[in-house]
C-alpha cells in the first residue's frame, strides 16, 4: 500500500518561494502517475503538475513557467518547487499517486475522482500580498 508524506508548506509574501516534498513508502515499486493537486476554501480540488512513468510532467497553466516538478526515485520523493508565489497559490497542497492501472495518467489528473487515489495529508501554502 503506497503511503505519501507532504512536507515543505508555510507562509511567504507574494513573489517568494517553496518547496514541498512528497516521501513515498509502502511499496517497492513506482507509481505509474504522480500528482501535486491543491484545494482552496470554497474552490474544486485542481490538477498542480503531474509526472508519468516515463518522466514526462505536465503542469497547470496557472503554474507554468513558476512551478517545477520532479521525482527522484532513488530517495523515493516527489518535489514541488514554487517561484514566483501569488496569493491565488494559496491552498492546501496534495501528493496523490493514481490506483487504477486501466485510468490514463492525463485522464486521471484532470479528474482525480477517476479511478483510485492515494492521498497524502497535505501540507498548506499561504501566499500574502
Amino acid at each position: 500500500q503506497v503511503q505519501l508524506a507532504e512536507s515543505g508548506g508555510g507562509s511567504v509574501q507574494s513573489g517568494g518561494s517553496l518547496r514541498l516534498s512528497c516521501a513515498v513508502s509502502g511499496v517497492t515499486y513506482r507509481p505509474d502517475c504522480m500528482a501535486w493537486f491543491r484545494q482552496a476554501p470554497g474552490k474544486e480540488r485542481e490538477g498542480v503538475a503531474r509526472i508519468n512513468r516515463n518522466d514526462v510532467i505536465i503542469y497547470a497553466d496557472s503554474v507554468k513557467g513558476r512551478f517545477t516538478a520532479s521525482q527522484d526515485n532513488a530517495k523515493r520523493t516527489l518535489s514541488l518547487q514554487m517561484n514566483s508565489l501569488k496569493p491565488e497559490d494559496t491552498a492546501m497542497y496534495f501528493c496523490a499517486a493514481k490506483r487504477t492501472p486501466f485510468v490514463l495518467c492525463n485522464t486521471w489528473f484532470n479528474n482525480s475522482r477517476v479511478g483510485n487515489t492515494v492521498w497524502g495529508q497535505g501540507t498548506q501554502v499561504t501566499v500574502s500580498s
